[in-house]
């Protein structure tokens, strides 16, 4: 009688063993899917340094050129980190991000245009009927520009399908 109780105890463990492992084993899978999905949604390029490599999309438009964020002033904004070299244009951002916010997360226009997402060069950059483009770099940006109101058209036909994916 003692070797069978031992035996449905050991049983029992046995099965609570695979039940806690199971759960453990969904609970990981979650997890992982998770995180998959979120590295999946990049909307926006971005680096250590921050959206659009540490520079600030306001001076763009205002001094018509990069300009050097200061992570002091930042903005977390769309799942990135935006950094400003004015308070200034900090607020612009803030009340506006959308009017100051690269196209395409910030990812190369033309490499959207291309069905694919590809980094940028804040150096390689265009101003277009009010909106910023950045490219992958000054070559490249040197192609973009032979036909802009295309690749911007085409990369907007193809920005809502790839702009989720990695």
């Amino acid at each position: 009688m003692h070797d069978s109780s031992e035996l449905m105890w050991f049983i029992l463990l046995i099965q609570l063993n695979k039940i806690y492992m199971s759960r453990l084993i969904i609970l990981f899978l979650a997890a992982l899917i998770t995180t998959l999905v979120s590295a999946q949604k990049a909307e926006v390029f971005s680096t250590s340094a921050g959206a659009i490599k540490g520079y600030d999309p306001v001076a763009y438009f205002t001094v018509g050129k990069p300009l050097k964020g200061d992570p002091k002033i930042s903005v977390h904004w769309n799942d990135a980190d935006w950094h400003f070299s004015s308070q200034t244009n900090l607020e612009a951002f803030k009340s506006s991000p959308e009017k100051y916010a690269p196209q395409f997360g910030g990812y190369c226009a033309y490499g959207v245009s291309d069905n694919h997402k590809a980094p940028t060069d804040p150096d390689a950059w265009t101003i277009v009927d009010g909106k910023l483009y950045l490219n992958y770099n000054k070559d490249v940006k040197e192609l973009w520009s032979k036909d802009k109101p295309g690749f911007i058209k085409m990369a907007n036909d193809l920005w809502p399908t790839i702009k989720n994916m990695e």
